[in-house]
C-alpha cells in the first residue's frame, strides 16, 4: 500500500513543479509508514496516507483550516491520538492545483523556519 502512496505523492510534486518553486538542497519523497512523506532538506512538510494528504503548518491555520471544515485532524489511526500542526484533506479532486502548490509552499516554508 505505501508504494501507490509513495508514487501518487511523487507524481502530485512533480506535477506542481514544486522543484522550481523553492531554494533548497534536497526533495525527497519516501516511504512512510502505511503512506509516504514530502521532505524538503531532512525536514517533512506533507504526506499521503490513508488518512489523506496532510501538510505541515503553523498551527494557527492548521486551526483555521479545521475549524472552518476545510481540513480535519491527522490521526494515523482512528483511535490514535491527533498529529499537532497537521492538517489533513480528502484528495477526491486534484485538479486545482494552484490550491495544492500554495499549501506545499507553505508547508515548506513553515518546515524550514522550524527545527524538526
Amino acid at each position: 500500500m505505501a508504494k501507490e502512496y509513495l508514487e501518487k505523492l511523487s507524481n502530485l510534486v512533480n506535477n506542481l513543479g514544486i522543484e522550481s518553486d523553492v531554494d533548497c538542497s534536497t526533495i525527497d519523497v519516501k516511504h512512510l509508514f502505511s503512506g509516504a512523506a514530502f521532505y524538503i532538506d531532512g525536514k517533512v512538510c506533507a504526506s499521503w496516507s490513508p488518512s489523506g494528504l496532510a501538510f505541515k503548518l503553523q498551527e494557527s491555520e492548521v486551526d483555521k483550516l479545521i475549524s472552518c471544515g476545510e481540513g480535519k485532524p491527522l490521526k494515523y489511526f482512528p483511535k490514535g491520538h491527533i498529529k499537532k500542526g497537521y492538517v489533513v484533506f480528502d484528495v477526491s479532486d486534484l485538479s486545482d492545483q494552484e490550491r495544492w502548490k500554495s499549501f506545499f509552499l507553505k508547508a515548506i516554508t513553515h518546515a524550514s523556519s522550524i527545527n524538526n
